[in-house]
């Protein structure tokens, strides 16, 4: 799996590329070498939002346009009054009032500007349910420690609580909980409660199918080794292995078909299995 790494460094084609390929269920490896990026970077934008590709934000209708402010920008120019301005744009005086007032002033006022801290105050991330209930929050997670999972609970707490709405959640905003941890409602352990064992969410056409994973590049199967290797005949034919165990141990071994004698190596996974596997090669 790919490392955690610093996040950032695409642009927004970038990101909703990004989060294509994911739905689409692509590895985060395979994501990294289409973008160009390092996995530990992909793989740290996608567990920040557990998995789940973020919503694309949206203008509200009644809200200014960038045209819109770049005639006021002009108006203001022009010396215009707000009111001329705002007859142009089919706009209550109000409404041109607040916009000029909010970024600076008829002196001050750049179109850019108040667009970029009209999008950037647009940002009023709600909370979820399971953050501002606190019964709610709690009967979730003391079903989630039971094993029962997100589907269970909803339905449980809907024969449970028929006429309580206060008491109502659904699956999907269980995993979302679990998954967006920003969210901060519903600890990060209670994951491995769940029976998939997923971090995040992955997209249900991920496959590790075709992929060419634990596998060693350009590697020679057994059966086409030489005869004489076969037959234990003639000393000097090596034959290599990499066990691996618990908490990243590994241990390598040398066997000389001819005399059996072995050669071990132990620790800790300091480098590749292929780079252990190399020296081992030559021998």
């Amino acid at each position: 799996m790919a490392r955690l790494g610093r996040p950032g460094g695409l642009s927004a084609a970038g990101k909703k590329e990004l989060w294509e390929r994911w739905r689409a269920g692509e590895s985060i490896s395979d994501i990294a070498r289409a973008l160009q990026k390092a996995p530990g970077s992909i793989h740290g934008m996608i567990e920040a939002t557990g998995g789940i590709s973020p919503s694309e934000r949206r203008r509200r209708r009644c809200a200014l346009t960038p045209a819109e402010r770049e005639e006021i920008s002009r108006g203001l120019a022009a010396n215009d009054s707000l009111r001329a301005i705002a007859v142009r744009l089919g706009r209550p005086a109000s409404t041109v009032c607040r916009e000029v007032n909010r970024n600076g002033g008829r002196r001050n006022y750049r179109a850019q500007k108040a667009e970029e801290r009209s999008w950037q105050r647009a940002r009023r991330p709600k909370r979820c349910l399971l953050s501002v209930n606190d019964r709610l929050r709690e009967l979730v997670a003391q079903k989630l420690k039971d094993d029962w999972s997100p589907q269970q609970i909803s339905g449980w707490l809907k024969r449970e609580y028929p006429f309580d709405e206060a008491r109502r959640v659904s699956h999907e905003t269980i995993y979302r909980t679990l998954f967006v941890q920003a969210r901060g409602a519903l600890k990060r352990e209670l994951l491995a409660h769940l029976r998939s064992r997923r971090m995040m969410r992955k997209s249900r056409h991920a496959s590790t199918k075709g992929q060419p994973r634990g596998q060693i590049k350009e590697a020679v199967s057994i059966r086409e080794r030489p005869p004489e290797a076969e037959d234990r005949a003639v000393p000097g034919h090596w034959e290599g292995d990499l066990l691996s165990g618990s908490r990243n141990t590994h241990v390598a071994t040398l066997v000389e078909r001819s005399s059996r004698f072995v050669m071990l190596w132990c620790g800790l996974m300091a480098r590749t299995p292929r780079a252990w596997l190399g020296p081992l090669a030559s021998k």
